[in-house]
């Protein structure tokens, strides 16, 4: 007698409509672990107005979320048109310890383009070091029409030597020729060994 093969039919896990932000973001937190589950509700969290800067926050506030579900939600903060985009409260994403987040958040800024200039100024101009060193990252990796003035406006004055090897390794791809004089001037500044290299290898670089 042959076999009777029973077909059965795939299950298909279906979701809540979650129409609100907070049904949203209960959802997101009861459903830990459950990649699914927490992808939905962050693709409905950013369809929330104020729903970006909770997905930040989520980002921010759990040192332990798995990089799958981090990538997915920076995915989707990319994916944000600039205008709504919640760009100040991403750029809080170079403060985390977290290096992983932290990457996400400078590929995030990326995506905006010239959106984010007044933020990096803003960060440029601040007195914490780190985050002039993820601002000049950024610069150097987006860079705008602007970026090489703006390398050259921070090591007019920069004297944290961190900060400035930074910048100078930047100006060793965008720099000009008018630019070795102040590049020059750094080493003078500093008076350092490694600045002296770095500085004569950016040199070396704009000249060809």
């Amino acid at each position: 007698m042959a076999l009777i093969k029973k077909h059965t039919a795939p299950i298909i896990e279906e979701f809540p409509p979650l129409q609100t932000l907070p049904e949203a973001m209960a959802y997101y937190h009861s459903n830990e672990g459950n990649f699914e589950s927490q992808a939905y509700a962050a693709e409905k969290i950013v369809s929330f107005e104020g729903g970006g800067a909770k997905l930040v926050h989520l980002l921010v506030d759990d040192p332990h979320i798995h990089k799958d579900m981090a990538s997915y939600i920076a995915s989707l903060l990319t994916a944000m048109d600039s205008k709504r985009a919640p760009i100040e409260a991403i750029m809080d994403l170079l403060k985390v310890r977290n290096a992983y987040i932290r990457n996400l958040g400078i590929t995030t800024l990326q995506s905006y383009g010239d959106a984010i200039k007044y933020y990096i100024v803003k960060f440029l101009i601040g007195n914490d070091r780190d985050l002039r060193i993820f601002a000049i990252n950024v610069l150097g990796d987006v860079n705008f029409a602007e970026s090489r003035e703006m390398l050259v406006e921070l090591l007019e004055n920069e004297t944290d030597i961190n900060v400035a090897m930074t910048a100078v390794d930047y100006m060793a791809e965008i720099g000009e020729v008018r630019d070795i004089e102040l590049l020059n001037s750094v080493k003078g500044r500093f008076n350092d060994a490694y600045v002296d290299f770095a500085v004569d290898n950016a040199i070396r670089s704009i000249r060809g």
